[in-house]
């Protein structure tokens, strides 16, 4: 037998003995003493203690605070029995003024200055490693103890303690990341980050800064958590004369289980699902379970085909699913809109696609991200005029810049959307067109009767096309009849399905393609789904990569942001005002496409929100 199998064979209580003996080889105690938890050690002055204690509250993703002592004190009855931390395994690291300045097997020759200082216990990851095993992956431990890396991520500056996250990594391949979820998350809980580890901050996952690199093999993702040896940053941070912790890899046992308790185990409909949401830079998302199929059910609304023009044949599954997602975790957004098919009239836009437009960034807005929309030259002085009102009327709650673009060749393009010309510093990470007109294949761009509009729109197409050379930019498109920009995507089923096809198929793709009987309903799903997604504590945890507190929906008033009857129908009549039309019967009134607003359009509206309405 093994002395790792000895291990697992004996009782908790045998194992806390060989812990507290000084053996050089019991240092990592990954997958022993079952029966016990393991905790990361934290002793600082008192003084220093309901600091330390706020710092862990505010940052609890990689400082879960299982408990502290009195000062002076060195067990804790809520824990049960602990280790006497002076003079235990495992070893200490001491710090003086932000400095380590050496590493302890024990603090016994400390004992005055402890009376007047505090023990925090910190609960650790160590249990990954079960569940890496529940799935079926071969453990690829170092000879060491597993590497972690400082990130670019700040946890919550409480007091004299600011310090970035620190994160481990696990490699995983693809198509064991939605059975880790479900055995992670039961256990030591979800990941904070999976994919390129550059966005985190992270350069060389070959040079970790503690422990020793994990190696990745073909077809694996990097996998990150939030580590305990974030405590070592922030006890740095604070530059106390004097402080202990834990040695990296070392850990004291506790008797606090660490068993799957019915009141620790997810439900199904928590379990997190996972999405791909970026080739370049690699980049997954996750939500629940429960989310997921909520945001399922509003493509499934919008799919309707009220013009019977086959968009059933251009649906793709999850659209709506990864679009969301991707906004999400979107910084600053750039919105088209503008299909000028009455191009015998003034204005010759149609009442689809600003209405869509404007609601969904309204709702970005309100969840703080920077939002921009672009639109002809030519279309300018309308759109200006359009927003303002949608302010005055309650539409949206305040303006966003619109631009335009007419540069006319992809270096121009790469410059409009980039800080200085750097690819490197995109000033968008995700364009959305919602019923912009797109290019064909031949350079036209064909309403649905093959009208070609070209001499009315700007280049806009261009940047969609730069976007898919820039990493980090993302794209959607949502159109209702594949003429639009962001269609390319489908454009096969395009011109096989759709009337005209074979002329008008749009040939300039997104990321994300969102079909919709309307495309204005498209923009006020993608702004449901994003209410969902950040309603749902598992996306919202992931957001934040488990720093800083959880955002309620309801103190972030995500709710007035969304679109509603009442303010849908004042967006229409401000375009009726300024004689924008119809787009099928070229009426100048309340009705999209052909469709009257009070009974079409109200129905969709309402089913999407009670759709997103229901308690996440």
């Amino acid at each position: 037998m093994t002395f790792l199998h000895y291990l697992k064979s004996c009782p908790p209580s045998a194992v806390r003995s060989l812990i507290l003996q000084k053996k050089p080889s019991i240092r990592n105690m990954s997958s022993t003493a079952g029966g016990l938890r393991p905790a990361s050690v934290v002793v600082l002055h008192r003084s220093l203690a309901p600091a330390f204690e706020k710092f862990c509250q505010a940052n609890s993703g990689p400082l879960p605070l299982l408990g502290r002592s009195e000062p002076g004190k060195w067990t804790l009855p809520t824990l049960g029995t602990a280790p006497d931390t002076r003079t235990g395994r495992p070893q200490f690291q001491k710090y003086e003024f932000g400095a380590c300045t050496g590493s302890l097997a024990s603090l016994e020759k400390y004992s005055e200055q402890l009376k007047d200082m505090v023990t925090f216990f910190l609960g650790c990851s160590f249990s990954l490693e079960g569940a890496l095993e529940k799935v079926g992956l071969p453990r690829r431990d170092p000879a060491g103890h597993v590497g972690a890396y400082k990130t670019a991520v700040p946890c919550v500056h409480v007091a004299g303690f600011c310090c970035p996250l620190v994160v481990t990594m696990r490699p995983i391949p693809k198509d064991k990341l939605e059975r880790l979820m479900q055995a992670s998350c039961s256990t030591v809980g979800q990941p904070i980050h999976i994919g390129d580890p550059e966005l985190l901050g992270i350069k060389d996952l070959s040079k970790p800064d503690y422990g020793d690199p994990v190696v990745c093999q073909p077809g694996d993702v990097p996998v990150f958590w939030p580590s305990q040896l974030t405590g070592l940053e922030a006890v740095s941070s604070c530059k106390t004369p004097l402080a202990f912790t834990s040695a990296p890899g070392c850990t004291v046992m506790t008797d606090l289980k660490d068993m799957e308790s019915p009141a620790n185990r997810l439900t199904p409909e928590g379990i997190p699902e996972v999405h791909l949401i970026s080739q370049d830079p690699l980049h997954y998302s996750i939500t629940s379970a429960s989310a997921a199929r909520k945001i399922r059910e509003l493509e499934t609304i919008i799919a309707v085909d009220p013009g019977n023009r086959g968009i059933g044949h251009l649906l793709c599954k999850d659209e709506l699913l990864r679009a969301s997602l991707s906004l999400s975790h979107a910084r600053s957004v750039l919105i088209t809109t503008g299909f000028p098919t009455h191009f015998k009239h003034e204005p010759p836009e149609e009442t689809d696609g600003p209405p869509g437009a404007i609601a969904l960034a309204t709702f970005l807005q309100a969840l703080e991200k920077g939002v921009s929309m672009i639109v002809d030259q030519r279309a300018l002085s309308l759109f200006k005029k359009l927003v303002e009102e949608a302010v005055e009327q309650g539409v949206m709650k305040t303006q966003t810049p619109i631009l335009t673009y007419q540069g006319g060749s992809a270096e121009a393009a790469q410059a409009f959307l980039c800080e200085n010309r750097d690819p490197k510093s995109p000033r968008f990470d995700h364009l959305v067109a919602i019923e912009r007109t797109g290019r064909a294949a031949d350079g036209g761009h064909y309403n649905a009767r093959k009208m070609n509009v070209k001499h009315l729109v700007d280049p806009i197409d261009d940047l969609f096309l730069a976007a898919q050379k820039i990493p980090g930019i993302s794209s959607t498109g949502v159109g209702d009849g594949g003429n639009e920009l962001g269609m390319g995507k489908v454009k096969e089923a395009v011109k096989r399905h759709i009337r005209n096809g074979d002329v008008i198929a749009c040939d300039v793709e997104a990321d994300f393609a969102v079909i919709a009987g309307v495309s204005n309903w498209g923009g006020y799903a993608l702004a449901c789904a994003l209410y969902i997604l950040n309603s749902c504590e598992v996306h919202e945890r992931y957001l934040r990569k488990a720093v800083g507190p959880s955002r309620a929906p309801g103190e972030q008033n995500w709710a007035q942001a969304l679109p509603s009857i009442t303010k849908e129908e004042n967006m229409l009549g401000i375009l009726v005002r300024h004689k924008v039309r119809s787009g099928v019967s070229g009426i100048v009134g309340m009705e999209v496409d052909g469709l009257p607003f009070h009974s079409t359009h109200t129905q969709i509206i309402q089913k999407l929100l009670d759709v997103t309405s229901v308690s996440m």
